[in-house]
């Protein structure tokens, strides 16, 4: 799908991989819709793109459901949709119930309400692009975060039901599964096992997408390096697992 003249609805648009998408997403000629929980931030944005600004708690279903409805009737069908806002929270067992269901409300739920609300009108007009941000996590883990592993692997996991059960009816899904990305969620974080091959801008993910998303391709991957580790786990799950054991060591050590 080519970006020009399409609307376009990023949420975690106010910094990180939200702000470098709707920059570039705005230079390839769509109308783009940022919406984030910090909408002077999202604000900021889109006075500097030519954009709108809308207020989104992704946590929520019903502000999910209202900024789908408000983009439609006030401004235009949405052709994309891009389900960015996530959070990462550390620990393993010792993480509390209360930080479980707010992670998993933000990094899956927001995406099944997105859909619930959304993909039924780009079925009735004959299709639709979802973009789906999960990360290398949700393909591979994470040492040290098991509710960031998780749920970035059943952010993954629903993009991929969502595609195989809509696609015919011409649903587009992508899902963009990064590395580590410079962002305030990695701050602090520029030494972790994440960003092993290197940290990347906001920019250069951006430029992934518009080819991953020009080419209509499932899996977005700014840091090649992870679809060989995709090979070697499905290649050899028990080997792939040991040296998982060993990276989450490292980890241990520093920190």
């Amino acid at each position: 799908m080519k970006l020009n003249d399409k609307t376009v609805v990023i949420t975690g648009a106010a910094g990180g991989i939200g702000e470098g998408l709707a920059r570039r997403f705005a230079a390839e000629g769509a109308t783009v819709v940022c919406s984030d929980l910090d909408h002077a931030g999202a604000a900021d944005i889109a006075n500097e793109i030519g954009g709108h600004a809308f207020h989104c708690d992704v946590s929520s279903e019903g502000s999910v459901r209202d900024l789908i409805n408000t983009v439609e009737e006030d401004i235009g069908p949405i052709d994309l949709f891009c389900a960015n806002a996530g959070i990462l929270t550390l620990g393993g067992l010792d993480v509390p119930d209360e930080d479980w269901d707010r992670i998993w409300k933000i990094n899956v739920m927001s995406h099944v309400w997105t859909a619930r609300h959304l993909v039924p009108r780009m079925v009735s007009r004959g299709g639709g692009y979802i973009l789906t941000t999960a990360s290398a996590a949700g393909l591979l883990n994470q040492p040290g975060a098991a509710p960031y592993g998780v749920t970035k692997h059943a952010a993954v996991g629903f993009a991929e039901w969502l595609s195989l059960t809509y696609g015919h009816k011409g649903l587009r899904v992508s899902v963009l599964c990064p590395q580590a990305v410079r962002s305030d969620m990695t701050k602090g974080h520029e030494t972790s096992v994440a960003s092993i091959d290197g940290m990347l801008e906001p920019e250069d993910v951006a430029d992934a997408c518009v080819k991953g998303i020009e080419a209509e391709q499932f899996l977005i991957l700014p840091h090649p390096q992870v679809l060989e580790y995709i090979r070697h786990k499905a290649g050899d799950y028990e080997r792939w697992l040991g040296g998982m054991r060993k990276l989450n060591q490292v980890f241990i050590e520093n920190n």
